[in-house]
């Protein structure tokens, strides 16, 4: 999946709004490294979208690196994040040559892989990122017994120079998520539309386990600690260790 301009241009514009408190959540991520890896001080962020989370993480690890497949969401964290590597690879083909202390991945990142088998493939390359007792951090989306059919959200952002509406729609299809997303903008020059659809995977937590476990790591899923602030029935945030 990727994010095309216009929509990675408003990705960061409502979240506020959104119920996302981005310094709450990358302290809830490290914190969570920490705590298996207190000397933890490298991190690669997987699928690290316009930088937002890898901003503030880098104030806590020495060392930060991301991965951002969509050009124009990488073009936003390289702007936001000057020095920072963002390295333009698939997930399910990284393959950096070094390893980290921690390598997270986070919103529903990792659901938009195709199918169960592909969600496998990337889980091991993110664990072959890892030191032997690193840390990896996963977000799922929902599972398919927490998906809500015909779930909608709308949110406001009112800038000096802009107002942009955000609606969104989601229905399942078959093991699989089809969320419409569509924006609003109002700018002194005009008016303008923009749409988004995208295809998320509806993976089990049982399909969540074997794709961590299988690679050696311990895994446990955390309950109560979903990042999206705003998405009711949220499951948690899954924890590997690397033996």
């Amino acid at each position: 999946m990727q994010y095309g301009p216009e929509h990675a241009e408003l990705y960061d514009v409502d979240f506020p709004d959104r119920g996302k408190n981005l310094a709450a959540e990358a302290e809830t991520v490290a914190r969570l490294i920490r705590h298996h890896r207190p000397r933890a001080s490298s991190l690669l962020d997987v699928a690290c979208g316009t930088g937002t989370h890898l901003e503030i993480l880098r104030e806590t690890f020495d060392q930060v690196e991301g991965v951002e497949y969509a050009p124009a969401m990488r073009t936003i964290a390289e702007r936001r994040l000057p020095g920072v590597p963002i390295h333009p690879d698939d997930m399910r083909e990284l393959r950096l040559g070094r390893t980290f202390d921690a390598v997270v991945c986070l919103g529903n990142a990792i659901a938009c892989t195709a199918s169960a088998d592909e969600l496998r493939v990337a889980v091991d390359r993110m664990v072959d990122h890892l030191e032997p007792g690193g840390v990896l951090v996963v977000e799922p989306f929902w599972f398919p017994e927490n998906f809500i059919e015909g779930y909608v959200r709308g949110h406001l952002a009112v800038e000096e120079h802009r107002v942009v509406a955000r609606i969104t729609h989601s229905r399942r299809e078959g093991d699989r998520a089809r969320m419409e997303i569509r924006f609003v903008v109002a700018e002194p020059s005009g008016m303008r539309d923009v749409r988004e659809v995208l295809d998320i995977a509806l993976f089990t937590h049982a399909e969540y386990v074997d794709a961590i476990s299988r690679t050696g790591c311990t895994v446990e899923l955390v309950p109560g600690l979903a990042l999206d602030g705003g998405r009711p029935n949220a499951p948690g945030l899954y924890l590997g260790i690397r033996p």
